[in-house]
C-alpha cells in the first residue's frame, strides 16, 4: 500500500474515537493522520493501551483546542480482578503477588457498600507505570529499567462509584467486580483497583477498562477507526458543545475584528446558550435550541465566537476592563459538524 502523504488537508475539526484495546493513544493519532491526510492531529486525553472507549481527536488547526478540552471529569466502566496484583496494576502487566480472596468480596451487599464508600476526596498514589515525569523522565521508563520511583500522592476526587456486578470466577477467571466510576482529572483507575485490594486484604488489578465519558463527550458519539475511515469529516462533532461554553455570533465588521484578534467591549458580544436538555440529539440540533443568555459574563469566562456556523475564536472576559480578550483565533474556522 502506498504511503499516504500527510500535509495540510484544509480540515479543522474534532472527532470522537472509540479506541480499541491493544493500541496506544498515539497509535490512534497516527491512524487519524493517515485517514485525514493531515499531520496536525492530537488527542486530548491519554488512554492506556489495554483500555477502550472515548478518545477525543483534534485535526488541523483545531489541535489548538486541545488546551481547552483537557482537564475534564471522566466516567469509566472497569472490571477489578481480585487475587492477583501486577507490576502495572492492570492485566497488561506481570503478576507479582497473589493472595486468597476473602469471602466478603463476593457478597454483593458488602461489595456495593464498599464501592459507594470510595466517593469523596483523597490523596492517591499514582501507579509506578505512568506517564508522570520524575526528574524529566517518565515514570514508566524508570520502572521498566528497574529503578525505584519516588512519586508524590495526588489530590483526586471520586464523584460517583457504583457496583454493576459481582463475578465469583472459576478455575481460569479471577473473582471480579464490575464498577462505574466518575472521577476528577488525574485520577488513576488502576490505583483505585490496587488500593481496593489493599483495603480488602488481597491483591487486585484492573482486568478491563472502558472510558464512557470525557467531559461532555460520550461513548455513543464516538466511532471506530474503521467507521472514521469511511466517514472522515462527516464524523465531525460540535466543538462548542464539547467545550461547554456560551457563545456569540460575529458578522461583517465584527467578524473582521474577531479575525484580527481585536479586544472587544462586552456590549459587542451578546452571549447565547443552548436550552437545557438531556437529549444529545437535541443538543446538536441547530439553532432552534439556542436562546440569548440572561446572565452577564463572569470574570475569566471563556466564550466561543461563531461566524458562518464555524468556531472562529475563543475569548475570555476581563471583568476589570469590561471587555473580551482574545485567547485563540482560527482563521479558517473549526467545523461544527454536518448536523449543525
Amino acid at each position: 500500500m502506498p504511503r499516504v502523504k500527510r500535509g495540510l488537508s484544509g480540515l479543522s475539526l474534532v472527532v470522537g474515537v472509540n479506541k480499541p484495546a491493544g493500541v496506544s493513544s498515539h497509535d490512534v493519532v497516527n491512524r487519524c493522520r493517515s485517514i485525514f491526510g493531515e499531520r496536525r492531529v492530537g488527542h486530548t486525553g491519554t488512554l492506556d493501551p489495554m483500555a477502550t472507549g472515548v478518545l477525543p481527536i483534534c485535526v488541523g488547526p483545531a489541535t489548538r483546542l486541545g488546551a481547552y478540552l483537557t482537564g475534564h471529569d471522566k466516567r469509566y466502566r472497569v472490571s477489578i480482578a481480585f487475587g492477583a496484583g501486577t507490576d502495572t496494576d492492570d492485566a497488561a502487566g506481570t503478576v507479582v503477588r497473589t493472595g486468597e480472596v476473602p469471602d466478603r468480596v463476593l457478597d454483593p451487599e458488602f461489595a456495593a457498600a464498599f464501592v459507594a464508600s470510595l466517593v469523596g476526596r483523597r490523596k492517591q498514589m499514582p501507579p509506578a507505570y505512568s506517564a508522570i515525569k520524575v526528574n524529566g523522565r517518565k515514570s514508566y521508563e524508570a520502572a521498566r529499567a528497574g529503578n525505584i520511583i519516588d512519586l508524590a500522592p495526588r489530590d483526586i476526587e471520586v464523584y460517583d462509584a457504583r457496583l454493576l456486578g459481582v463475578h465469583e470466577g472459576d478455575g481460569e477467571e479471577l473473582p471480579s467486580w464490575d464498577v462505574s466510576f466518575e472521577v476528577s482529572k488525574g485520577t488513576y483507575i488502576r490505583s483505585l483497583a490496587r488500593d481496593a485490594g489493599v483495603a480488602l486484604g488481597c491483591p487486585a488489578h484492573v482486568a478491563a477498562l472502558e472510558r464512557t465519558e470525557l467531559g461532555l463527550l460520550t461513548l455513543e458519539e464516538c466511532v471506530s477507526l474503521e467507521t472514521l475511515a469511511d466517514l472522515k469529516d462527516r464524523a465531525a462533532l460540535d466543538p462548542v458543545r464539547l467545550l461547554g461554553v456560551r457563545f456569540s455570533y460575529a458578522q461583517g465588521d465584527l467578524a473582521k475584528k474577531v479575525a484580527n484578534g481585536a479586544q472587544l467591549p462586552a456590549a459587542e458580544l451578546p452571549l447565547f446558550e443552548r436550552r437545557r436538555t438531556t437529549s444529545a440529539i437535541e443538543m446538536c440540533a441547530c439553532t432552534a435550541g439556542v436562546r440569548e443568555s440572561c446572565e452577564p459574563p463572569r470574570d475569566g469566562e471563556l466564550v466561543a465566537v461563531l461566524t458562518d456556523n464555524k468556531l472562529v475564536a475563543l475569548y475570555a472576559y476581563d471583568e476589570g476592563r469590561a471587555r473580551f480578550e482574545t485567547r485563540c483565533v482560527f482563521q479558517t474556522g473549526v467545523s461544527r459538524g454536518r448536523d449543525i
